[in-house]
């Protein structure tokens, strides 16, 4: 790495955001050393054959991290985020870049940024490029015919999980030292959990969603993988247009939990089991009251599943003009999943709508009595490639896979996973659930559960 005259070396494997911005703040280092960190693991790491990265903002990055190095000289008061390099799931839209969401075709270069990039920028945020994903984000697994499957920095073999896998496997390299990714049935948390770091989805209106290529309507969501809670409360703060403040530290002692025992612990691995009992014990020894009961309202979600549910409805129709003209360049495994969307009539779609309204209200009341839900963020470990070469194994392990994240979706809840597994164990992750809107409650929460996850 290029180190600039009399600075320190900067160390991302482990750094969290508050500790590089203060280095910066104390002149340690500087904002274009944190972005040539970054670039440089880009070169060592990222695989031409397995994109981690489907394009690199160089050239403009140098430059914001430039601009912000001479405003700190000057002295001049700095956004929340001002120098750290971030990535973007490329279906957010970056002026005269292509927004293709993974996709081979698409070809238009956006004309503006999306909101929520406009508001990276404006605090100061160094955007380093698109990530890799899952073809127009239909998929848990993460993998794409076109760019590659990025690699799994944790378990090599296996996958970093989807849709957003380039972005939690940009952060797990040191590519950046945060990602936005989105997330209408786990997006940002699967990755996260499979890659070992922290994965926020807040309530879906937290967040605003323009400028960015959609899947689902009813379920998209848009938030941050980094390495802590509190760097994804910093950029959640960002991404809803509110200043961030340290939030007072929040004590486990008399804070009920409950534990699904029903549909989110159906076919657990026993690695992922032996982990989700011992950060238990972690959190009754830091005194959270848990208790384990059967939750009604999940075993109805499977009826808001059938033919695909709001996410094959939605997506065809958005893409049914498109699959006219693009059809045999679409990820088969992808079009198979939108075109059962046509077999969904009006009156089905209606009657969707009404029936999650109804289990949205449901989960409300039942989750009131507690201060959150606790369960596996996903049931098993990070599967091997070789594990979905077949048709049949990967549709049974993307579902797999999806169930318990996209709880929190179909029920419009705000949820976090944080890692959970121990040194040299596949990784995996616990998640926290909250009510719709109890998104700085459930943050503040997942702090207290991180420190005594890591005792």
């Amino acid at each position: 790495m290029n180190q600039q005259s009399g600075l320190a070396p900067v160390d991302l494997s482990e750094a969290t955001l508050s500790s590089l911005l203060d280095g910066m703040h104390q002149n340690k280092w500087h904002a274009s050393q944190l972005l040539e960190a970054c670039l440089d693991n880009i070169d060592e790491h990222d695989d031409p054959a397995n994109l981690v990265y489907t394009a690199r903002f160089d050239r403009t990055a140098k430059a914001e991290a430039a601009a912000i190095d001479a405003l700190q000289k000057g002295k001049v008061p700095l956004g929340e985020l001002a120098g750290l390099p971030i990535a973007l799931k490329v279906l957010f839209d970056v002026a005269g870049e292509v927004t293709h969401s993974g996709s081979k075709w698409w070809n238009q270069p956006a004309r503006s940024d999306a909101l929520i990039v406009s508001r990276l920028r404006r605090a100061g945020a160094v955007i380093t490029g698109h990530t890799n994903m899952t073809e127009f984000a239909y998929s848990g697994l993460g993998l794409n015919p076109h760019y590659g499957s990025p690699a799994n920095p944790l378990a090599p073999g296996r996958i970093s999980g989807g849709s957003s896998s380039g972005a939690a496997s940009a952060v797990a390299h040191g590519m950046a030292v945060a990602a936005i990714g989105s997330d209408t049935g786990g997006s940002v948390r699967i990755p996260a959990a499979f890659c070992g770091l922290v994965g926020f989805k807040p309530s879906q209106q937290r967040i605003p969603r323009e400028g960015s290529f959609p899947l689902s309507d009813s379920l998209d969501s848009i938030g941050p993988i980094a390495r802590s809670v509190e760097c994804c409360a910093r950029i959640d703060a960002v991404l809803a247009g509110q200043r961030w403040q340290p939030q007072a530290p929040v004590d486990l002692r008399g804070r009920r939990f409950v534990v699904p025992t029903n549909y989110m612990l159906d076919d657990v691995s026993p690695a992922v089991a032996e982990a989700f009992t011992r950060s238990l014990r972690a959190l009754r020894d830091g005194g959270a009251h848990i208790e384990e009961a059967p939750a009604p309202v999940l075993d109805a979600l499977p009826e808001l599943l059938e033919g695909g549910g709001f996410t094959a409805a939605e997506s065809y129709h958005i893409h049914r003009e498109w699959l006219q003209q693009h059809g045999d360049e679409y990820d088969p495994r992808v079009r198979t999943r939108i075109e059962r969307g046509a077999a969904i009539s009006a009156a089905d779609y209606l009657e969707l709508l009404r029936r999650r309204a109804d289990r949205k209200k449901q989960a409300d009341q039942w989750l009131a009595s507690y201060d959150g839900l606790l369960a596996p963020t996903v049931p098993v470990e990070p599967p091997l490639l070789t594990e979905l070469e077949s048709d049949e194994d990967y549709g049974r392990l993307n579902l797999l896979i999806l169930r318990n994240p996209t709880v929190a979706n179909l029920l419009d809840l705000c949820a976090i996973t944080v890692p959970n597994h121990q040194h040299g164990d596949l990784p995996s992750g616990l998640m926290l659930v909250g009510r719709n809107g109890s998104d700085m409650a459930v943050l503040g929460i997942a702090q207290a559960m991180e420190k005594a996850l890591k005792l």
